[in-house]
């Protein structure tokens, strides 16, 4: 009878020693898991701010085609002031009031036709 209670007890110890190892296991998993979310979720803050310099690098974006535009302006504006020094110099040395006229027919006629033009194919590419 002696074998048999040793028998028993060696029974009644194995399933602590697998329940220890799967309570370790347990453990390490959860571990794991936890550093799994851990980085799902600094994924997501990262992804948030990506998403948000994106918006930011889009207004700049926008504000550069603007500043471009305005640039390409400027030629056109000394173009402007420079025909505004010719007849404002041809007045001076004038004394017939139809070149007086015709100098400022010049200055401030505007190509409306173009402006048209350009204004259907920028509302066209947007």
């Amino acid at each position: 009878m002696l074998r048999q209670s040793v028998a028993a007890n060696r029974a009644s110890q194995a399933p602590n020693v697998n329940s220890a190892a799967a309570v370790a296991k347990r453990r390490e998993k959860k571990k794991e898991f936890e550093a799994v979310s851990a980085l799902e979720r600094a994924s997501a803050q990262y992804l948030e701010r990506i998403n948000s310099l994106a918006g930011d690098f889009d207004v700049m974006a926008d504000g550069g085609e603007v500043f471009g535009q305005v640039l390409e302006q400027w030629p056109k504006m000394f173009q402007i002031l420079g025909l505004f020094l010719q007849s404002r110099e041809a007045e001076e040395n004038s004394e017939h009031p139809a070149s007086r006229e015709l100098a400022r027919d010049l200055l401030v006629r505007i190509p409306i036709d173009d402006l048209q033009e350009m204004h259907s194919t920028e509302t066209e590419s947007t």
